[in-house]
């Protein structure tokens, strides 16, 4: 699958085909404003991952400060998981945010997203600590769950 793709650089005109991709894949959903105000910074880059000449399969955004980067949030289109996109743009990022002198990648993620959690321990990412009940489902907290923090060294 990941043959056909494309890498791109992504822009603030590209927050409303981002939010509807995030919907498609979280319940806490960022809008089409948020996106574009984070694109529009200078320590964020956003990549997205293009398919049947424009479609988004994916998208990446992450930011950097000093020698540390951590992922802000990736997510792949539903229909397109376990096809190597993820991988892909995980991949990308890591070179890129090395060229820009990260030393070190950070992200939580949910400890039950075992999908999640394999690609990032196959990427080379290790758990390094816990954030107690960081992911709330609703407003009553009922099901709140841990993020696990992971981390990968940049260039090993």
């Amino acid at each position: 699958m990941t043959t056909g793709l494309q890498i791109r650089a992504a822009r603030a005109s590209d927050g409303p085909s981002l939010a509807v991709l995030h919907a498609a894949s979280f319940s806490d959903t960022w809008g089409a404003a948020s996106f574009a105000t984070l694109l529009d910074r200078p320590q964020v880059m956003g990549l997205k991952a293009m398919v049947n000449g424009g479609d988004i399969a994916g998208f990446i955004l992450t930011q950097v400060i000093a020698e540390e980067a951590e992922i802000l949030t990736i997510c792949v289109d539903p229909a397109l998981r376990r096809a190597g996109v993820g991988r892909l743009l995980l991949a990308e990022a890591c070179r890129q945010l090395q060229a820009r002198g990260a030393q070190s990648l950070f992200l939580e993620v949910s400890e039950d997203n075992e999908g999640a959690r394999a690609l990032y321990a196959q990427s080379g990412f290790v758990a390094v600590g816990r954030r107690k009940a960081y992911y709330r489902d609703d407003a009553a907290a009922q099901g709140a769950r841990d993020a696990l923090v992971m981390r990968r060294q940049l260039g090993v």
